[in-house]
């Protein structure tokens, strides 16, 4: 059986995904993970979908994403370059980057001067979005399924229904009294 995953996808995948882990660190999936660099414990942005955001059609960067693992990877060659880091040659250049220079490459494209800033700034805070809001997933299954980032912000699970409920107030007390009218589900008579 042949795979249809090509070298390029292979590469296109650790890039982008290193990029995400740069943003949201996290541990490792297997002690041979190359594109997570492990700077964190618990789940980063990888783990916690930043892939599978970024490839969604509706966010506007899946077409993009080729272009950009390309992209990044030029610009690690260049900064390995300059700062005499020596890269593995078998891996693509960013990931082959020790993680305090991804991340001070990252730093550099996403600075308000810097001419790519706007595609560097919006692939960061797609990685982020996958962490912080599951904004590829719905919201009960992602937390069925232990997402990392909605756990780790404090997301509590619905009740067994499927419902959220809160029994402590967040300002302390009711902010309103219930309508006398108000049906068991909380929908107005």
């Amino acid at each position: 059986m042949q795979s249809d995953t090509t070298d390029a996808d292979v590469a296109r995948t650790m890039t982008i995904e290193a990029f995400a882990d740069t943003i949201v660190p996290g541990e490792k999936r297997s002690p041979d993970d190359r594109a997570v660099a492990g700077a964190a414990p618990g789940g980063g942005a990888v783990a916690a979908g930043a892939l599978k955001l970024l490839e969604l059609p509706a966010g506007g960067l899946a077409d993009s994403l080729d272009g950009l693992a390309v992209t990044l990877d030029m610009h690690a060659g260049e900064y390995a370059a300059e700062q005499g880091v020596a890269l593995d040659p078998t891996l693509p250049a960013f990931v082959a980057l020790p993680f305090e220079h991804r991340t001070e490459l990252v730093r550099r494209l996403t600075d308000p001067e810097h001419p790519e800033k706007q595609m560097w700034v919006g692939l960061a805070l797609f990685s982020n979005m996958a962490f912080d809001s599951a904004a590829h997933l719905p919201t009960v299954a992602a937390l069925a399924d232990g997402h990392p980032g909605l756990l780790h912000l404090g997301y509590h699970r619905p009740d067994t229904d499927g419902l959220w409920r809160y029994p402590n107030y967040s300002y302390g007390r009711p902010l309103a009294p219930l309508h006398p009218d108000t049906t068991p589900t909380g929908s107005p008579a």
